[in-house]
């Protein structure tokens, strides 16, 4: 068992919303990701997800009833779980640490990067580092 250094492991990648496997537990990953600009809306049927940010500034987007959107701004050291079947959409802060914003993910093994969407930015295996 070692150690995870969390900025090393940022280090070694560049390319955005291409999430990386830093480590397992139980029956989740523990992925480091980069995001810039936005993503997509998208929900996951089965899966809640854990975004803890470590730098920069992720404002994510919520539709609570499927349609009224609302943001939430998650700073370093904070984190926001979204549960299974809510529309979200992540998106990083052009203003902060050059428009790059780097986060921790904790979600089950099963859960795909895009949810209920399939486009160029699914990933459906994963590198790890």
């Amino acid at each position: 068992m070692d150690k995870v250094n969390v900025a090393e492991k940022f280090a070694l990648f560049t390319e955005h919303w291409k999430p990386q496997i830093i480590g397992e537990l139980n029956d989740s990953y523990v992925k480091a990701v980069k995001f810039k600009g936005d993503f997509l809306w998208h929900h996951h049927d089965n899966e809640d997800e854990l975004f803890f940010v470590v730098k920069g500034l992720m404002r994510m987007w919520l539709k609570d009833d499927g349609r009224t959107e609302r943001e939430v701004l998650v700073r370093p050291g904070e984190f926001i779980i979204i549960p299974k079947g809510m529309e979200h959409m992540p998106k990083a802060d052009p203003q902060e640490n050059g428009g790059e914003c780097e986060v921790l993910l904790l979600e089950p093994k099963t859960t795909l990067n895009t949810g209920n969407v399939q486009n160029e930015r699914t990933r459906p295996v994963l590198d790890r580092l």
